[in-house]
Formats: structure tokens, C-alpha cells, sequence
């Protein structure tokens, strides 16, 4: 995906989201939730993309799930742990959780482990940038981007200009060690 491409899969994502948040009732306690890294930047184009449309932009958070992994063991060194932020009550909310690539679940598996310490939300939706399958859990995005068949051996990598790349871009790349 370039750069276009990715602008209108967020753009689309956002409007999806919208619908279903008008439709439910629960416009007014949307809040967003990214998880460290790639679906923080994913979280503020969607709530940027629903300020624009509503007017008003709804709270946003993060979520560092280093320490919630269930392979935290077999990543050796200790992991870097960075900051989660979320200075809003989950109680009765709609959390749109966002993350770059959906891929076996096990990431959103311990975000939602982790979501629960703050608070229970009245639901939980989960927007991803790029669903490339290979499903370990049963975990399933709410909202996609693209949807790609990604083989085992190659990587999905999402390339966000607030993380310093030139441009928004979505590539697959053979992983390394392979």
C-alpha cells in the first residue's frame, strides 16, 4: 500500500467506524485506544478522521502490552516497556482499540488483558491498518484497512511518517532469518 492508498483505507475505517457508533448509540463514549507502536499512530488518524467529521475529537489512549505478552519468557532479554496512557474512565465506554497489523492474535489477546485493569468498557471494537491472517487465537478485526495473504515467512511492516519514514506505506518483505 502507498501512501494514498493508506490515507484512504484510515479515512475509510474512520466513516465504518462512525456508522456503527451512530447506529449503537455510542457516539458520545467512543474513545480510542492505541497499542504501542504502530497502532498509536493508527488510533490518532482515526480520531483526527472523527474530528473532522463530527467536530469533536474523542479521547484517546495508549497501551504498552510488554509486560501482559504470554511470550515473555521466550523473548529473552527483558522487554522494553514503554508508557500506557489513558486518562479517561473506561466504565460504560465504546473502545475502539487500533493496532497496525493484525497477524495471530497474541498482541491484542494481552492489550485486552491489560485494557481490563482500567476499567470494563461497555464494548471493545478493534481496528486494525492491515489483516494479513494466520490466526493463532480467535480474534477478529472489527475494522480493516486491507486484508492481505501473507505467508509465514515474510513480514508485514507499516511504515508511519510520525515514526520518521518518508512516507505512509504498507510493505511485505521476506523476514529475516528465513
Amino acid at each position: 500500500m502507498n501512501a494514498d492508498a493508506v490515507q484512504r483505507a484510515v479515512r475509510r475505517m474512520a466513516l465504518e467506524v462512525l456508522e456503527r457508533a451512530r447506529a449503537v448509540g455510542a457516539l458520545e463514549r467512543l474513545a480510542l485506544v492505541g497499542i504501542r507502536r504502530g497502532g498509536v499512530h493508527l488510533a490518532e488518524r482515526l480520531r483526527d478522521e472523527v474530528a473532522k467529521a463530527t467536530g469533536s475529537a474523542p479521547p484517546m489512549g495508549t497501551l504498552d502490552i510488554a509486560l501482559y505478552r504470554d511470550d515473555l519468557g521466550e523473548r529473552g532479554a527483558a522487554p522494553v516497556v514503554g508508557p500506557t496512557d489513558i486518562r479517561f474512565g473506561l466504565e460504560g465506554r465504546t473502545i475502539l482499540l487500533a493496532d497496525d497489523v493484525l497477524y495471530t492474535g497474541r498482541t491484542v489477546r494481552a492489550a485486552l488483558d491489560e485494557l481490563v485493569d482500567f476499567g470494563r468498557p461497555r464494548h471493545v471494537w478493534l481496528a486494525v491498518l492491515v489483516d494479513r491472517g494466520g490466526r493463532e487465537l480467535p480474534i477478529a478485526a472489527d475494522f480493516v484497512g486491507a486484508r492481505l495473504a501473507v505467508p509465514e515467512d515474510e513480514d508485514v511492516q507499516v511504515h508511519w511518517r510520525e515514526a520518521g519514514a518518508p512516507e505512509d506505506a504498507v510493505v511485505v518483505r521476506a523476514r529475516r532469518g528465513s
